[in-house]
C-alpha cells in the first residue's frame, strides 16, 4: 500500500488538474465561439443591406441590375453632346433606395436604345464643387436630388429633366419622340413582371 501512494498521489493530481483544464478549456471556447459569431455578423452586415434601405452595400448597377456595363460610363456628356447622338444622364448615389430600384429601369432602356443613344450614369459625388457649370458639364443640371434623368435629342436639347424615380413608360415615351417612333398606344406594350428583391424584368 506504502509501494502505492505515490503513483495514487499522482493520478489524483493529474485527475485534478484535467478537470481544471477542461473547465478552462470550455470557458475558452464558449469564448471562441462568441467572437467567431460576432465577426460573422460585422462580416455579413453589408449583405443584409437590400433594394428598399439607403445603407451602401456597392456599385447600384451591377448588384441590383445585373448591368456592370453602365459604369464608368463609356463617354462623357460633352463627347455624346459634340457627337449629335441622343444621350441620357441618369444621377444618382449608390446608398438610396430610390437610385437601388431606379438602377433596373436605367438598364431597360439600356437594352433597348444603347446602341442609339449614350447613357451616362454618374454618382452626383463625383461631380467637381464649384460656383459654376458649362451646358457641357453634368453639375449643369444637377438640381440637388437623387435620382435626376436628363435626356438630350441629337441637336443638344434636354427634352427631359426631372428629378425622382421614373416609370421605365416615362422615359421610354421621349425616347421614342426623339428617335421618331410609334407611341406607345401604337406599339408593343411592356409589363412589368416582379421577379425578386434584387431584379425585376420587363416582358412583353
Amino acid at each position: 500500500m506504502t509501494f502505492l501512494q505515490p503513483h495514487l498521489s499522482k493520478l489524483a493530481i493529474s485527475a485534478a488538474n484535467w478537470l481544471a483544464w477542461g473547465r478552462r478549456g470550455w470557458r475558452s471556447l464558449s469564448a471562441l465561439l462568441v467572437i467567431l459569431t460576432c465577426l460573422l455578423l460585422v462580416n455579413t452586415a453589408p449583405a443584409l443591406a437590400g433594394l428598399n434601405d439607403d445603407r451602401y452595400d456597392g456599385d447600384i448597377f451591377p448588384l441590383y441590375a445585373g448591368n456592370g456595363s453602365l459604369i464608368p460610363p463609356r463617354v462623357s456628356l460633352a463627347e455624346a453632346l459634340k457627337s449629335h447622338r441622343p444621350s441620357l444622364l441618369v444621377l444618382y448615389i449608390d446608398d438610396s433606395s430610390d437610385c437601388k430600384q431606379y438602377a433596373l429601369v436605367i438598364s431597360r432602356l439600356q437594352e433597348f436604345y444603347g446602341k442609339p443613344a449614350d447613357f451616362i450614369a454618374l454618382r452626383t459625388d463625383a461631380l467637381p464643387q464649384k460656383a459654376a457649370f458649362d451646358p457641357t458639364e453634368p453639375g449643369y443640371y444637377y438640381k440637388g436630388v437623387v435620382p435626376q434623368t436628363v435626356l438630350f435629342d441629337a441637336s443638344g436639347k434636354a427634352v427631359l429633366n426631372e428629378k425622382g424615380v421614373l416609370s421605365y413608360e416615362q422615359i421610354d415615351d421621349k425616347f421614342r419622340e426623339v428617335f421618331n417612333l410609334l407611341p406607345r398606344s401604337e406599339s408593343v406594350q411592356l409589363k412589368r413582371r416582379q421577379v425578386n428583391e434584387v431584379t425585376t424584368e420587363l416582358a412583353q
